[in-house]
């Protein structure tokens, strides 16, 4: 029997000035799972993505985590009930260290960041060297973070969003701006982590090679509306999703010697 679904998304919908973004879309997604959100430009990525966050309020439809419902609540609610999330550009205290912007983090889930600010070089220093040492920035603890480099950067956001233990990781575009290098290193330590913690990722991505390589399951949009959703070879392989992308008569195209598919998207 499978698991009961930790995200059940149904009939969500939004409308801007009356142009539907999101038209009554829905889809679950089920512990220990990396969902992947696609689409072409003005799909209802972002704005879907927005919703489960709380950051824009739906017009309609539900959004169930664990059974409690998310619309209506604000991003600090939705944080606090277990959903971290991970940013397109990289969001981090550039003048503080590495193990600070952690300490930041926890801070922040306790309900402490300006009570306990004069003391939070020593808050919680265990638990974040913890974090940071399951993405391997613990040997760059004490360096400030704006001599980093990007994908170091990214391992950091990484840790601290993992402060507030989630159940839902929400990732925007986790490897924009990276090298093939670092985006393979930063999904497969996301990969280790979801193993290592049963937690589930919803995450938006353009590059096609990171989302058939990693995800589970992919889902995508068109127009503010659900046209697929599957295994990577079903929606590589689906009609709708191909035309779509780039018209009658096109498919993805494999890389030589590997699973992996080398298309990027637009936003």
């Amino acid at each position: 029997m499978s698991s009961p679904a930790l995200l059940k998304v149904s009939g969500l919908g939004k409308a801007f000035g009356g142009v539907k973004a999101v038209d009554g879309i829905s889809f679950d997604l089920s512990p220990g799972e990396l969902l992947a959100l696609i689409g072409p430009n003005g799909a209802g990525k972002s704005t879907t993505f927005n919703m489960v966050n709380g950051q824009l309020s739906a017009d309609a439809g539900s959004i169930q985590l664990g059974g409690q419902e998310l619309v209506g609540r604000n991003p600090r609610d939705i944080w606090r009930m277990g959903v971290g999330r991970t940013f397109q550009i990289a969001e981090t205290f550039a003048s503080l260290t590495v193990v600070e912007n952690v300490q930041m983090a926890l801070l922040s889930q306790a309900g402490k960041l300006f009570a306990m600010w004069q003391r939070a070089a020593a808050y919680q220093r265990d638990e974040a060297l913890g974090l940071l040492e399951q993405v391997g920035m613990a040997p760059q603890a004490d360096r400030p973070c704006n001599v980093l480099a990007y994908g170091d950067v990214k391992r950091v956001e990484l840790a601290m969003a993992m402060a507030n233990s989630p159940k839902l990781l929400l990732m925007d575009e986790p490897t924009a701006g990276m090298a093939p290098k670092e985006r393979n290193e930063l999904m497969a330590l996301t990969k280790k982590l979801v193993a290592e913690r049963g937690m589930s990722v919803l995450f938006t991505e353009h590059s096609m090679d990171v989302v058939f390589a990693y995800a589970d399951r992919i889902i995508v949009l068109a127009r503010g509306r659900l046209i697929a959703q599957g295994k990577p070879q079903e929606i590589r392989d689906h009609p709708k999703v191909q035309e779509v992308y780039f018209g009658t008569g096109k498919t993805f195209e494999k890389s030589t010697g590997n699973s992996q598919v080398n298309v990027e998207v637009a936003a």
